[in-house]
């Protein structure tokens, strides 16, 4: 793996997981020494970052990690609403439901290892990307999950807000579970409005989380 490919990989999942906290300074030099690669490398990570749109330029020299306000947050859950309603609507006309079954066991036994610490939380985020990555082979667009792919990106930074709220979480497992159920009998009103209140709580939650105001 190319030195640049791998101060990409590290640097995205460190905002993503939140090791590097929003408003974060990413500087070429320090970066580069505790990366361990020379200043080449890492400012071809600081422009991936930046199209990635999880880095943004403070001034003409300085790079900070992108901000999560409530008003970002809203607009990707905008974006996620118009993208994930549409997906799960076409999973469900055009779904196989055997993967489906599969994940909605796989998405059970995880919730009931929600107490068991990271890797409860790591087996239960695991079963999350499992039900994505069925509804993209089910919808058969290539457009929509190419678009889905960058609204899940920001939304991985989201997601670490509900990490120490277990009872937000085993709601969220219901919410996906119905949006499961709805996909298996080919119900594609009832998994868009299942999407529907999962992006809806989960918004309230994330903007709550950070301080932001509510939605009614």
């Amino acid at each position: 793996m190319r030195a640049s490919e791998r101060a990409y990989q590290r640097l995205r999942e460190e905002i993503l997981d939140g090791e590097l906290a929003p408003g974060a300074p990413l500087g070429e030099v320090e970066q580069a020494a505790r990366l361990g690669v020379s200043r080449t490398p890492v400012r071809e990570a600081f422009a991936r970052l930046e199209a990635d749109g999880l880095a943004t330029a403070a001034s003409a020299r300085v790079l900070v990690v992108a901000e999560l306000s409530p008003e970002s947050i809203a607009a990707l859950y905008e974006l996620r609403e118009a993208l994930e309603e549409r997906a799960a609507r076409l999973a469900a006309e055009r779904r196989d439901p055997s993967p489906f079954l599969a994940v909605r066991r796989r998405i059970v036994a995880a919730t009931e290892r929600l107490d068991g610490g990271a890797d409860g939380l790591a087996e239960y985020y695991a079963a999350i990307a499992e039900l994505d990555e069925a509804v993209d082979r089910a919808a058969g667009n290539p457009l929509l999950t190419a678009a889905l792919r960058g609204a899940r990106l920001h939304s991985a930074r989201v997601r670490r807000l509900a990490r120490h709220h277990p009872a937000r979480l085993r709601r969220a497992a219901d919410e996906h579970l119905l949006i499961v159920d709805a996909i298996i009998d080919g119900d594609a009103s009832l998994a868009a409005h299942a999407t529907h209140v999962h992006l809806h709580l989960s918004l309230r939650h994330a903007l709550a989380s950070i301080g932001g105001r509510s939605v009614a």
